[in-house]
């Protein structure tokens, strides 16, 4: 069970501007060493393609009628992936690949969670065991299919020696959650949730109204003046919208239809307010409802760079709360996905679990990630 192997994972978030590359060394347990990080940036035509496709299957529900196009674009993603493998396997014996794909539609109240992306073709192509689609075993153990990270972020605070309670937020496409706090000597709990969006609306906001793809720095919302009206709107809408107690969240569950007609800016900033509040609020809820003390919160991905979005979920925390970027510990909070899918795709192999009924909602402890042994 101590084995350990060298896991390439790769990570294309709700962005889908490109693809994050991990290679790490780990045994699935505690035993984690990073080997390589790297970003490959999606051709101009696949990001629009991504883009696309996704808003068709927002407008129609009804992947059958899109099967075609869904065909050629997992093709043509499966092979972009290939290509990553064989650059970084030049200097690292690769064993085992943590394949995420491309999400193109979660929907948990429906049981379904879509990934695009070839294991079969991917295997054949590199010549390695592939792990991938990750999500089903987790929705079909009831559960959500998401988060999926927690376990990764318990261990990087076992291997860093972190003090517990501690909070992990990760600002993606949507802000998920992990709480990890001591149970009994020797043992710890971890909660997780999805608590709101992340970039998604801001960043759809941009690339609607502006030829950027996303705001750097929060400099366009802080430029701008929030419309205290809409917002308002917008969070009585959101919180009284169907399925308050799910696990997961999906980018379609938002949409910046509710900002039409703002400036650029203005707009920005509004939808930046409207991010912060729903974070900050559905943290408070959380530590409230699970009765834990936070004292400081970790944040990594993309959204930890926008100042303006975590000056303002600062605002929206009712006690004191440290807030700091992972990278603080030594950890690349750009490659904590693609690491933890490095990390998931070894527990998989081990047919060790990678979601808990605290993190998901599933029945019990759940192994994950169909398995695609080269032969």
């Amino acid at each position: 069970m101590n084995k350990e192997y060298t896991s390439l994972g790769l990570m294309s978030g709700t962005s889908g501007d490109g693809v994050d590359a991990s290679i790490i060394l780990s045994d699935g347990n505690t035993k984690f060493e990073v080997i390589k990080d790297k970003y490959f940036e999606y051709d101009n035509d696949m990001y629009c393609n991504i883009h696309s496709l996704k808003e068709k299957i927002q407008n129609t529900k009804d992947l059958e009628k899109l099967n075609k196009e869904l065909k050629e674009l997992e093709r043509n993603i499966t092979l972009f992936h290939a290509k990553i493998f064989k650059e970084l396997n030049e200097k690292n014996n690769i064993e085992i690949i943590g394949f995420h794909g491309q999400t193109i539609l979660h929907s948990p109240q429906n049981k379904i969670s879509k990934q695009i992306g070839d294991g079969q073709l991917l295997s054949q192509l590199v010549k390695k065991d592939i792990v991938y689609d990750f999500r089903q075993n987790d929705i079909e153990n009831g559960g959500e299919g998401a988060p999926l990270t927690p376990i990764f972020h318990e261990m990087i605070t076992v291997q860093k020696k972190i003090d517990l309670p501690l909070c992990i937020l990760n600002i993606g496409g949507i802000s998920n959650v992990s709480i990890i706090k001591k149970k009994k000597p020797g043992s710890v709990s971890l909660i997780s949730r999805d608590i709101g969006p992340g970039n998604c609306l801001i960043d759809s906001w941009i690339r609607k109204n502006s030829e950027k793809k996303f705001d750097l720095d929060g400099l366009l919302a802080e430029r701008g003046n929030k419309n205290e009206i809409i917002l308002e709107q917008a969070i009585d809408l959101f919180s009284n919208r169907p399925n308050q107690n799910s696990f997961s969240l999906d980018v379609n569950d938002f949409d910046v239809s509710f900002a039409r007609g703002l400036s650029l800016e203005d707009g920005a900033s509004t939808l930046t307010d409207f991010t912060a509040k729903l974070i900050g609020e559905g943290l408070e809820q959380l530590f409230l409802e699970k009765n834990v003390m936070i004292s400081k919160i970790l944040i990594c991905g993309g959204g930890r760079k926008n100042q303006f979005l975590i000056k303002k979920i600062k605002e929206n925390l009712s006690h004191n709360i440290i807030i700091q970027s992972i990278d603080n510990y030594g950890i690349n909070g750009d490659f904590v996905e693609s690491q933890a899918f490095a990390f998931l795709a070894v527990r998989s192999i081990k047919q060790l679990p990678i979601s808990y009924p605290e993190t998901t909602g599933c029945s019990s402890p759940t192994t994950g990630g169909k398995i695609i042994y080269f032969r």
